[in-house]
């Protein structure tokens, strides 16, 4: 009766260490004023992506309304970044090309864990001939610059936002094969795996349930950066002509579009830069 009014006392006793380190780790993250910067640019930018359409003046304009009485206007209290070639105004371009930023981003990093962290669990949990021929197609993968892969691909595709997604993914995932391949290679040993095997467990449970688990957490640190970097591979691609079209609202190919009129016309470029 004790053991088992004890045991039923555990959880509970083990929820304010819980809390307590939950405030410690939010304290710590607080007093970072470089992590304070961070997180106040990414929930702007989220918000930003989330009510774009809300928040620009003139959401019509961001898929290329012509008014060409009001083309290549200066800043001013009707229009704050200008308008462009077409008299489209650019602040709404920018606010409403925030929400493909991030579906970019989030669309290439997705697509990237789909395909890599099964192949990198199957690379580290198996033997033979399969993860070899896993891991040597990962390195062929991984020798050749990926903005130089995905310009090919996209060249071999035809240009557009959505095959410009589907050629980062595809450079994309090796990364995270060969992350979760080293991740797992360090887990299947380990005295839990063993213990859960021992116990009866199958391959999909030992992997699901106590090896997968374990590999989340650079899983998450690494997508949340290639995150960022997917999003500059494609304002690249943009920029070369290659990713989005016009007019459709994409940062990276409405400063393709601006370059041809610096420095006359600065505010076309100016405000994406700066964005």
């Amino acid at each position: 009766m004790t053991s088992a009014s004890s045991a039923s006392a555990t959880p509970t006793a083990r929820q304010p260490m819980k809390y307590r380190e939950t405030r410690r780790l939010i304290r710590t993250y607080s007093r970072s004023f470089s992590s304070m910067v961070g997180l106040v640019i990414v929930a702007l930018f989220l918000l930003i992506a989330a009510f774009g359409p809300l928040l620009a003046p003139y959401p019509e304009d961001a898929y290329g309304a012509v008014d060409f009485s009001a083309k290549l206007l200066p800043p001013s209290p009707e229009h704050w970044f200008g308008t462009d070639q077409v008299g489209s105004d650019i602040l709404s371009r920018v606010l409403i090309g925030a929400r493909t930023t991030l579906q970019i981003g989030l669309t290439v990093t997705g697509i990237a864990i789909l395909i890599g962290v099964p192949l990198g669990m199957i690379a580290g949990m198996t033997s033979g001939w399969l993860p070899e021929a896993i891991m040597r197609v990962t390195d062929i993968f991984l020798s050749i610059p990926g903005l130089i892969l995905a310009i090919a691909i996209v060249g071999a595709l035809g240009p557009g936002i959505g095959n410009a997604m589907v050629a980062l993914a595809l450079v994309w995932w090796p990364g995270y094969v060969r992350l979760v391949q080293a991740k797992t290679l360090s887990q299947r040993n380990e005295t839990y795996v063993d213990a859960a095997r021992a116990l009866g467990a199958g391959p999909l449970r030992v992997v699901f349930v106590h090896v997968l688990p374990n590999c989340l957490s650079p899983i998450i640190v690494k997508a949340s950066m290639d995150m960022g970097l997917a999003i500059l591979a494609a304002a690249s691609l943009g920029f070369l002509g290659l990713g989005a079209q016009p007019p459709y609202p994409e940062w990276g190919a409405m400063v393709s579009t601006g370059r041809s009129y610096l420095p006359d016309w600065w505010w076309w470029v100016v405000p994406r830069e700066v964005v």
